[in-house]
């Protein structure tokens, strides 16, 4: 069922009806709707749209946030076509005079609507709070006369265009990533107006408006097609003719109200505010004096606002409405998860002849549900909803329970709003700088080493212009890298401020370093393979199917899963339900789930009667592990201890003997676990959290003990993608890539040092009883902020911990703070360290500017860990006052306030630890002297060559098979190499920047398969127009080098109208017996005029001639492949 169908069954309720006549008859000019809770209002209000009236309803809330989840249930029943939402201008309160573009965008989206509203046909629900109603607009006349409208296939002059852009405001740029920029590339003009959540692509014949496409600034390709474009400069910030929201709407319309009597005091609150404020916000920002946050006349505008008709549906009404309409509405029980009660509640229903309806977004969560009843032996018996309001409610005029399935299930529940795809684009811009070549980067070349990035430069090679690399060794020599080899180029990425060592050409050091990387990867390498073959012949114990307590946990889990997460629970199910041991190795951030996992999995041995040890590095992990575990399992019939020294002895004793006799189910500690005075009744699951971390003598025990039990490993440090693929024979992986959907965003902001900032965020914390961080990034500093605290916040419990303290005070000094003996935590980034305290909601970075910002999201995630909002202030001195790159990161982590995989792309120097941490220490040496793409590369080399020769049998080959049944003779060489004296490249009038340019041949380059050239020329074709013949070309030789590859040849020249091909070198090679040798030898007999068999100092080769493009040797090597061999 769909929630359009309950708007309809409240449609036919006398109440509602009742409703409608009122706002017809245009009698009253106040009605109270009484007895409506949850979302109930919602769908109350939502019915109006199928009134025969038109109408504009101007809905306001008593905060943003709860504007945000009454428009989010809105848009769940109507659509977002007629709602829209209205919020304030500033990212938090007005006082302190920070604008957010993104809330921009929004607002001017409502103008633009309510500019064009038709009071006797359209219906339209704009949805608001008072913080937004007190802040004013620019007038319709100042908005109709900054507007530009284009229509498609409408002749305008383009110059003019860009002229007035350029009058109103607009920046140009080389690609548009934020609200206010715009570009022109060839035929399209890119434009990011401030009324639409996506900029718009508008592409040009001539003068003519071809097509108006709305694009994504993350991928910067097309979403969908417009008919129009409405483009309206930011008007925030300029000198123009101000007036409230309501001279926007008309006086038939109706103000619908939580508490009209609230709007009113709040509006009146927020004037006293900023006039008593006007220093925070031109302390807090790089702001001058002269800027205060605007506000409406107040006296006018509640004037004004109590003219309209109204609708209230609070607890009691504002004075004495004309009409009261009663409805029958209850909250949703609070279950808090306890199933019992969800028990009793629902059949009480069920007894009483209510209907019952779950609403949920996913219908995963309601086939749990009925598993779980059917499981416990229960009738119980409802429709699920596939949608999903904020809050249940049962309604006993009708006679029906909308429970969602969010507060069964104790989860947070979010709403998305269309501002938050704008905030992304400050992202994707950091993201992308980070990849951009610039002249003096440090790159590495495969065959050369370390060098600098010199540029790119057109040369006149054979009478054709050629695109080339230049990059700049020792001593000044050159070397110039063709753009058909720029896969062996890579930008270098070490560990940050390091330089590495540029290498001199011709020297041999850079192959000897490569060869003793080689070498070392390979022992790494080996001993894990052989462990894996070791265990692939040994019998371990095969777990029983899920019982029904198992899916009662896994329901209850506060977030909801994502598909990472599920993936990596039904692969370790599969892995114990298997005869064999399992081994395997489950990678994710901070946060993103891999306890949960943990415990799962957990749970599972319990329930089949073996025992679980969880061996964690450090007493602190060891504490709050078995706090995490005993919460998360209490309601479950499983016994939970830990092993530690901060036991006393007794207590270990007595650990020991309950653990022997199997009264313990689940056990975890530091390595004591694996001494010998520790024995288990049935040990059937072994969980090592971050092994990285352990000693050699520990690790060596672990050996010996996962051969034949099942064994997880956990780790927080990102395990770069290539390495994964390259230890996939090796061990079986599960990565958690995507962040839980329903974690509260964390508010983060940037502020200059402000004691008054520092106060307010440790009264509010200790008001709700929550404890906050407060990090800085000098030890001498931290003194300084203790008494800055404890002079703001005198009865504030403060403690301070820093590397250089002795392990043991440091380690009380965090139990004690786990235990809310402190309020205030002040330190150096030691939090980052796997400390993970979910009633730590705020923290609080000083010197944000000095950190990098993996370091700032990591630091970050160490909030936001439970279902309460999560604040992080970051400090630092004046934006303008800082250098661009620390500027654009602090800017990238404000916007972001939910980190999704998108920034991982970002965290090279953490894959650079992840990738020390899994192979040893000494591997970093190696990463920062070869740069990390290359080691990755030298890596994967060597795994394919263990693969290969060493332990052939271990892993047969299936993949060298081409799509005809031909054996591939890919296996024989390295990699195919093409020159080439044709012009192919991006000509710089289709693609005009230079660092683009590099980027796009880069990926083109480093592609294989043929969907992801498919895919490459429609993202490019999308971006820059109609793809150019010598690029067109280009593109093909990617495939042309792949075909070659799978020929086995080694290199293709294509010159002066000629294709010569070259063949492997060692002429006792199994390739010259093979196929697809056979099939050239073919073709050449097939076509004698054509083709040439040459032999030149033990080189052989074959010269086809009339091949003048890319397209006819690809139809060559079609050919080639076409020929069944006899």
């Amino acid at each position: 069922m769909e929630l359009t169908e309950l708007r309809k069954q409240y449609n036919r309720l006398a109440q509602c009806k009742a409703l409608h006549k009122e706002l017809a008859e245009k009698q009253s000019n106040h009605v109270f709707l009484q007895g409506l809770f949850a979302s109930s209002p919602a769908v109350v209000i939502s019915t109006l749209y199928d009134s025969s009236q038109s109408g504009l309803y101007l809905i306001v809330l008593n905060s943003q946030e709860d504007a945000a989840y009454f428009y989010h249930d809105l848009v769940q029943i109507l659509g977002d076509t007629d709602v829209l939402y209205f919020p304030s201008a500033y990212r938090r309160a007005a006082k302190y005079g920070q604008r957010d573009d993104a809330n921009a965008i929004l607002r001017t989206e409502v103008l633009s609507r309510l500019s064009v509203y038709n009071e006797n046909t359209d219906k339209l629900f704009v949805v608001t709070s008072p913080d937004a109603l007190a802040e004013p607009v620019v007038s319709k006349t100042n908005l109709s006369e900054n507007t530009i409208f284009l229509e498609q296939y409408a002749t305008v002059d383009r110059d003019s265009i860009q002229d007035r852009l350029f009058e109103l405001g607009f920046e140009r740029v080389d690609y548009v990533y934020e609200p206010g920029q715009y570009a022109v590339r060839g035929s399209i003009l890119d434009v990011f107006s401030f009324s639409s959540e996506n900029p718009y692509r508008i592409d040009f014949f001539g003068d003519d408006i071809d097509s108006i496409r709305q694009f994504s600034v993350e991928t910067q390709l097309s979403l969908e097609s417009m008919e129009n474009a409405v483009i309206v400069p930011g008007m925030s910030g300029k000198d123009t003719e101000k007036v409230s929201l309501l001279d926007f709407i008309p006086e038939s319309s109706v103000i619908v109200a939580r508490d009209l009597l609230w709007t009113a005091d709040r509006i009146e609150s927020i004037k006293k505010d900023i006039d008593n404020n006007t220093s925070i916000a031109a302390h807090i920002r790089d702001v001058e004096q002269t800027e205060r946050p605007e506000i409406v006349d107040v006296e006018d505008f509640l004037k004004k606002f109590f003219a309209y008709r109204k609708v209230e549906f609070g607890t009691k009404p504002t004075g004495t409405p004309d009409v009261t309409i009663c409805f029958n509405t209850s909250n949703q029980t609070l279950f808090h998860k306890n199933f019992d009660l969800v028990s009793s509640v629902l059949t009480d229903y069920l007894v009483k002849g209510y209907k019952i309806y779950i609403l949920s977004d996913s219908s995963k969560q309601t086939d749990r549900l009925k598993a779980i009843f059917e499981d416990r032996g229960e009738r119980i018996v409802f429709t699920p909803i596939d949608k999903t309001l904020h809050e249940g409610f049962a309604d006993n005029l009708l006679q029906c329970c909308f429970f969602t399935d969010h507060q069964i299930f104790d989860r947070f529940h979010k709403y998305n709003l269309k501002s938050d795809r704008a905030r992304n684009g400050k992202v994707a811009l950091t993201l992308k700088e980070l990849s951009e070549f610039n002249i003096g980067d440090y790159v590495v070349h495969m065959d050369h080493g370390v060098g600098t990035f010199g540029g790119l430069v057109r040369v006149q090679k054979g009478g054709t212009m050629q695109e080339v690399i230049k990059l700049i060794y020792k001593n000044n020599d050159v070397v110039f890298v063709s753009i058909h080899s720029l896969h062996k180029v890579s930008k270098y990425k070490g560990k940050e401020g390091e330089p590495p060592r540029i290498n001199k050409l011709g020297s041999g050091a850079w192959e000897n370093l490569k060869e003793r990387t080689k070498g070392k990867i390979k022992d790494i390498a080996r001993d894990l393979i052989q462990l894996y073959a070791k265990r692939q012949q040994e019998k371990g114990f095969a777990y029983g199917p899920d019982s029904y307590l198992q899916n009662e946990l896994e329901a209850s889990f506060i977030y909801e899963d994502t598909p990472d997460q599920l993936k990596a629970t039904l692969d370790i199910k599969a892995d114990m339900e298997s005869g064999k041991p399992m081994d395997r190795l489950i990678c994710g951030d901070v946060g993103f789930g891999k306890t949960e996992v943990a415990i799962r999995a957990a749970f599972k041995a319990v329930a089949d009667n073996k025992q679980v040890a969880v061996l964690v590095p450090t007493t602190i992990l060891a504490f709050q592990h078995y706090k995490t575990f005993s919460e998360r399992l209490k309601d479950f019939p499983c016994n939970v201890d830990y092993l530690s020294r901060a036991r006393t002895a007794a207590q270990t004793t007595d650990i020991l003997s309950r653990l022997e006799s199997g009264k313990i189910d689940i056990i975890i500690g530091t390595h004591k676990l694996i001494g010998k005075s520790v024995k288990f009744k049935d040990l059937g699951l072994l969980i090592i959290d971050e092994e990285q971390k352990f000693g050699v003598s520990v690790k060596e025990k672990l050996k010996q003990m996962k051969v034949n039990v099942d064994t997880l490993t956990m780790t927080a440090t990102p395990i770069p993608r290539t390495l994964q693929f390259s230890l996939m024979g090796a061990r079986d992986l599960s990565v958690i890539h995507t962040p839980p959907p329903n974690r509260y965003p964390i508010q983060t902001e940037v502020h200059t040092f402000n004691s008054e900032i520092i106060r307010e965020a440790v009264n509010f914390e200790m008001s709700r009883n929550g404890q906050l961080f407060l990090i800085s990034d000098r030890i001498n500093s931290l003194y300084d902020l203790q008494a800055i605290v404890e002079r703001e916040v005198p009865d504030a419990r403060v403690c301070v911990g820093h590397g250089q303290m002795n392990p043991d005070e440091l380690e009380k000094i965090v139990v004690d703070f786990m235990n809310h003996d402190y309020d205030v935590f002040i330190a150096t980034s030691i939090i980052e360290n796997g400390i993970d305290i979910p009633n730590v909601n705020t923290i609080i970075v000083n010197n944000a500017h000095h950190f990098g910002l993996s370091d700032l999201h990591q630091m970050r995630g160490r909030v936001g860990r439970s279902n309460r909002k999560a604040f992080c202030y970051l400090l630092a001195p004046p934006l303008s006052a800082l250098p661009q790159d620390s500027r654009r990161r602090l800017q990238a982590i404000e916007n972001f306030s939910e980190l999704g995989s998108g920034i991982q792309i970002a965290m090279q120097d953490l894959d650079i630890r992840g990738a020390g941490n899994m192979l040893g220490a000494e591997q970093s040496g190696f990463i920062s002297d070869l740069g990390y793409e290359t080691y990755q590369k030298i890596l994967k080399e060597a795994v394919r060559e263990l693969k290969n020769d060493e332990f052939a049998e271990l892993f047969t080959d299936k993949a060298n098979i081409t799509e005809n049944g031909i054996k591939s003779a890919e296996m024989y060489v390295e990699e195919c190499l093409v020159e080439s004296d044709l012009e192919l490249n991006f000509p710089p009038e289709y693609v005009p920047d230079g660092s683009e340019r590099i980027l796009l041949y880069r990926e083109l380059d480093g592609m294989e398969r043929e969907n992801d050239i498919m895919a490459f020329r429609y993202r490019l074709e999308d971006r820059f127009g109609k793809i150019p013949p010598q690029a067109e070309e280009l593109i093909r030789l990617v495939l042309l080098r792949k075909m070659g590859k799978e020929l086995g040849i080694e290199k293709i020249f294509l010159k002066g109208g000629r294709m010569s091909l070259f063949f492997i070198s060692n002429l006792e090679s199994p390739y010259y017996s093979s196929d697809a040798f056979g099939n050239i030898l073919m073709y050449a007999e097939n076509h004698p005029m054509e083709c040439r068999l040459r032999e030149d100092n033990g080189k052989r080769s074959i010269l086809i001639t009339d091949v003048k493009s890319v397209e006819q040797a690809i139809s060559v090597f079609e050919e080639i492949n076409g020929i069944q061999s006899v």
